[in-house]
């Protein structure tokens, strides 16, 4: 189940309709909703799994849950944030049954010891832009996922929850099943070395603030602090 061509931003009035409508039964108006996430979802599942056939299950089955559960959506947040929640659980279900076939514990993902010193990258780009935002360009969007997927499972898991999703510390520990601390120190991790692989992928510091600038990422919080 690859993405389908997206339908338009749905504004809340209209979303609302819609899921009155697919409440009562109406199929057209779940696919109307389901098509203004796909991309999003879509993200979530390849950017934590990092495999397009277990991204593809993960997807179809945070849709078949949202489905069922329908009745229980309430509207304090956005459909797509609700459904983005879904298929975060299902991806971090994968990585948990992926992990016990390999013998490894959730919490294991990060191979860095969490207590230890964090490193200086060699190269660093003064950014004040987050790469968790939307990105328009295709090469920039392929290069920010290979360097996500350069990450152990661990630092790629808590970046993607914290700074694309963006749940809290303690939601991302819930999540995960780890400390806040361990959510804190491994996000300080990840975009350090986001922040390298990126300048080295770029060539250099004045060429990554040219690409990001043209593709219109979002801002990054200064890798000189601990994640709050």
């Amino acid at each position: 189940m690859s993405p389908r061509r997206p339908v338009a931003n749905l504004d809340r009035e209209t979303e609302t309709a819609l899921v009155e409508r697919a409440k009562a039964g109406d199929f057209d108006a779940f696919d109307q909703l389901v098509r203004s996430c796909e991309r999003r979802i879509w993200a979530i599942c390849w950017r934590l799994l990092g495999e397009k056939e277990e991204a593809e299950n993960a997807m179809q089955s945070a849709f078949l849950k949202a489905m069922e559960a329908l009745e229980s959506f309430r509207g304090e947040a956005g459909f797509c944030t609700w459904i983005g929640r879904i298929a975060t659980n299902e991806a971090l279900e994968i990585l948990r049954r992926r992990k016990r076939r390999e013998g490894i514990s959730l919490d294991a993902f990060a191979t860095e010891n969490d207590d230890g010193p964090i490193p200086h990258p060699e190269l660093l780009v003064d950014w004040r832009e987050d790469p968790s935002r939307s990105i328009e360009r295709a090469e920039v969007r392929r290069i920010l996922d290979t360097s996500l997927d350069a990450l152990s499972p661990g630092l790629r898991s808590v970046f993607v929850l914290r700074d694309m999703e963006g749940l809290s510390i303690s939601e991302t520990a819930e999540q995960l099943g780890i400390t806040e601390a361990n959510v804190k120190v491994r996000l300080l991790r990840a975009r350090l070395a986001l922040r390298e692989l990126l300048t080295r992928a770029f060539g250099g510091q004045q060429l990554v603030h040219t690409h990001l600038e043209h593709a219109g990422l979002g801002g990054l919080a200064s890798a000189a602090e601990v994640p709050s």
